[in-house]
């Protein structure tokens, strides 16, 4: 089945992060994919070893090659000017704008320029934000934004080249959604969220996750989100997971300048090494003495390739992470290589509601969590939202309460074994947990109720007042003669005993682990049923 010039094609999502693939004019481009930034003259890294460790497009900048090779460049093409057959994407040089104020060229002329030296993908001539905390600057520069993104829709003439309309508004996040949702309102293939640069340069990572969030609820979601400068394996797990597909950076070589080395979760330099903690082509055909001894203009080079190798494996980690359904775990886990960053994740769990909307109602494996923060997570919210939306409780003389910590299938436990040994009674059987509160019995086996794994020490986060809520509502509803409680669980030990004094609870005291302890307390509860029956 043939697939039309800018048809972006989703093969699997995770949040809001998606595997997809982006059809261009010079192949197809899978997303999500980082652009790495290359100069129209000046290359450093040569674009043949760019491909070879695996990109498969590149973004170079429109504005330098009018200036500098505009006869030449509208002649051969601008894949011919730096040698690349792959996928490329022009910058316009609204990033000129905001280091040196103006441009000598309108919207329009660069618009057509850009289609004349067959772009496969061309950006809009904006004017960037910035870090600007001035907020008349920035309704400024998303007015003229705008303009510039409608001058180009009237003069744009080839249908071959996938137009990207950028997003302004910097640090005022309702500038950022009035700018998206007027961009929407044009037809462009692709979308970009400017002025990201100098947030994450400071480590604003949390206005950087409202600034996604802000624009990336307004476009379309057949529009892949560009998020322009991002290439730092440290937000790329966060970025895509908020919605972002598409990342350009000149980074790699930036750090190879001054002698930074990448990681996984940071940059060291040069001489701060004692090993090269890497695998890549680089670090083991090259010892660390030989990188530090070679000259300025052979270490560059080793230092950006292995800087680029670095970057691409971290975009395929983040791939393999939604497709297995992992990409909460992914930006968690990289979230604890700064405390900047981890106040960006605790910002993002804000959002669980709108990351829903990406995530899988089955996923291939279970649910860890280990924080408060991962009670968050959109599977819990939706799964707790549903129990307490849809469960229909029937008129029953008892209801039992049993805590067991991070067992995962519920009906595998010794206790609910014992209990359902005796074929179903008349109770009503619940489990507390800090995930998801009440889960009854009858829909434990339905995910991720009982594929959800976590230590005794997170029901902490279960609050006395939030289970004690949650059980009035239940009791309400169900009109129990008894209600029995069993705690195998020692946080909430203390929780229970006030709760049993409170709502008149038949509190059994059980705490610790082993089968033997479940399979007293169960024996103990029938007994309780059954003499209640004579």
């Amino acid at each position: 089945m043939s697939r039309g010039r800018g048809c972006f094609e989703v093969k699997a999502t995770d949040l809001l992060g998606r595997v997809g693939k982006l059809y261009t004019k010079s192949g197809v481009l899978e997303t999500p994919a980082l652009l790495p930034v290359v100069h129209p003259l000046n290359q450093e890294l040569d674009v043949g070893l760019i491909k070879k460790i695996g990109f498969k497009a590149v973004m170079t900048n429109a504005y330098i090659t009018l200036k500098r090779l505009r006869a030449l460049a509208e002649k051969k093409g601008i894949h011919s000017i730096i040698g690349f057959d792959g996928v490329i994407m022009t910058d316009s040089g609204g990033y000129q704008t905001l280091e040196y104020g103006e441009v000598d060229v309108t919207p329009a002329e660069m618009a057509t320029f850009e289609e004349s030296i067959g772009s496969d993908i061309a950006v809009v001539l904006d004017r960037p934000t910035g870090f600007s905390r001035n907020r008349a600057f920035a309704e400024q520069t998303v007015k003229e934004t705008l303009k510039a993104a409608e001058e180009t829709i009237e003069v744009r003439r080839r249908k071959d080249v996938l137009w990207v309309g950028p997003i302004q508004g910097g640090l005022f996040t309702d500038l950022v959604a009035e700018s998206a949702e007027k961009a929407s309102a044009l037809p462009f293939e692709i979308h970009a969220l400017g002025s990201p640069t100098e947030v994450m340069k400071t480590y604003h990572f949390t206005h950087l996750v409202k600034m996604i969030i802000s624009a990336k609820t307004k476009i379309p979601l057949n529009r892949p989100l560009h998020l322009f400068g991002a290439g730092h394996p440290l937000t790329t797990p966060l970025a895509v997971a908020l919605g972002c597909d598409l990342f350009d950076s000149a980074s790699y070589i930036l750090y190879a300048k001054d002698d930074r080395y990448l990681t996984h979760t940071g940059t060291l330099r040069l001489d701060e090494l004692v090993e090269l903690p890497c695998s890549c082509q680089i670090c083991t055909e090259y010892t660390l003495n030989e990188i530090r001894s070679s000259d300025r203009a052979e270490r560059i080079k080793l230092l950006a390739a292995h800087n680029l190798y670095i970057l691409q494996s971290e975009i395929k980690q983040v791939k393999q992470a939604i497709f297995e359904g992992r990409l909460w775990d992914a930006v968690a886990i990289k979230a604890r290589s700064h405390p900047k960053l981890w106040s960006a994740f605790e910002e993002m769990t804000r959002y669980s509601k709108i990351l829903e909307d990406g995530t899988p109602i089955f996923k291939p494996r279970a649910i860890y969590l280990y924080s408060k923060e991962d009670l968050r997570r959109p599977e819990v919210y939706r799964a707790y939202a549903r129990i307490k939306r849809d469960f229909r409780f029937e008129e029953r003389s008892f209801l039992i309460l049993a805590t067991i910590p991070g067992e995962g299938r519920l009906l595998a436990t010794p206790f609910c074994k014992r209990l359902l040994k005796e074929g179903v009674g008349d109770y009503q059987l619940l489990f507390l947990s800090p995930a998801y509160l009440l889960t009854p019995i009858e829909i434990s086996e339905i995910y991720p109720l009982s594929q959800t794994l976590y230590p005794s020490s997170l029901t902490h986060a279960l609050s006395t007042r939030t289970l004690q809520k949650g059980l009035e509502r239940v009791i309400k509803k169900g009109g129990y003669k008894q209600i029995i409680a069993v705690c195998f669980d020692k946080h909430l030990h203390q929780k229970l005993t006030t709760l049993a004094r409170r709502l008149n609870l038949t509190l059994l005291d059980y705490c610790g682990e082993g089968s033997s302890k479940q399979l007293e307390a169960a024996e103990q509860i029938l007994r309780i049923i059954r003499s209640s029956q004579v």
